[in-house]
């Protein structure tokens, strides 16, 4: 089984550093970077700043939780093509619903209640966009016909892997889904919710990649003040982030093994407390987590 740390950086992260940590990121030896998408707050856009990352590096992969819904397919199809392309195929990809805020949903350019439905209709003609074909489509959100994608991805195929914990995002990731990357969960949730997955592909005639399960593994260097904790589990749907998070890198370790014995892979190290040095930041990450990657 193949381990990969990645490292996801958030609005903490603007213009005039993004080119130092992901030099950092290439000469440290780590996968990848990760630029989430949101859509309201000061992170950077994804497909600015992973064009920027693959321009400056030539082994590093580029990565984000890219929101699907309310894209217009075929654009969408076109842009994130052309990316792999100019990054020479070293594109990751999750699809994501979009953020549960008011403010995120209100300019996402579609419907809350319709979002699970258009997701469900774009991910298959992004694959067959990508696969080369020549698409016509009358569909609930859109309706196009004879439309391309040329170039077409330098990677064939062009993973995607899906994001999600409740029921139907479980099933859609099985039937539609290349991989899948839940949030903020135990190993133990997450490999009881990892059956959901693999059911449902086996009941779509799939078989998904046992290497195609990854974490997105947040952590603190110290402990979190009260009102620290209490604002990030806020934001986090209440869930208890102290509890579900390590605090220290002994404690990182541990949770990164848990992870590895549940069949979890590919990890997205994300600090919780945006650190005052990032080179420092990585140059340890580097030293106490890296040797598990094999």
């Amino acid at each position: 089984m193949k381990v990969r740390f990645g490292v996801t950086i958030g609005p903490e992260v603007g213009p005039q550093q993004l080119g130092g940590i992901v030099e950092d990121l290439e000469r440290l030896r780590f996968d990848s970077l990760w630029v989430p998408e949101a859509l309201q707050q000061s992170t950077l856009d994804p497909l600015v700043a992973l064009s920027f990352a693959a321009a400056r590096t030539k082994r590093l992969k580029v990565g984000t939780h890219l929101i699907i819904p309310g894209r217009h397919p075929v654009q969408l199809a076109r842009q994130l093509a052309h990316l792999d392309q100019v990054s020479d195929g070293r594109l990751l990809l999750v699809g994501v619903l979009g953020l549960p805020d008011e403010a995120d949903a209100g300019v996402q350019g579609i419907e809350r209640k319709r979002r699970s439905s258009a997701m469900e209709e774009v991910v298959p003609l992004l694959h067959r966009l990508w696969a080369g074909e020549t698409v016509d489509h009358d569909g609930e959100h859109y309706s196009f016909t004879g439309a391309t994608v040329t170039p077409p991805p330098a990677q064939q195929p062009l993973e995607l892997w899906l994001a999600g914990q409740v029921p139907g995002a479980l099933r859609r990731c099985g039937r539609l889904g290349d991989g899948w990357m839940p949030g903020l969960t135990t190993p133990t949730e997450a490999a009881e919710l990892r059956v959901t997955v693999e059911t449902a592909a086996a009941q779509a005639g799939r078989t998904m990649d046992p290497e195609h399960y990854g974490a997105n593994l947040f952590y603190a260097r110290e402990p979190l003040s009260p009102d620290v904790a209490e604002q990030l589990s806020s934001r986090r749907g209440g869930r208890d982030i102290v509890a579900l998070t390590p605090i220290g890198w002994p404690a990182l370790r541990e949770q990164a093994q848990a992870w590895l014995d549940a069949g979890f892979s590919k990890f997205l190290l994300r600090p919780l407390v945006p650190p005052r040095d990032w080179t420092a930041e990585l140059e340890t990450l580097a030293r106490e987590i890296l040797p598990l990657t094999v």
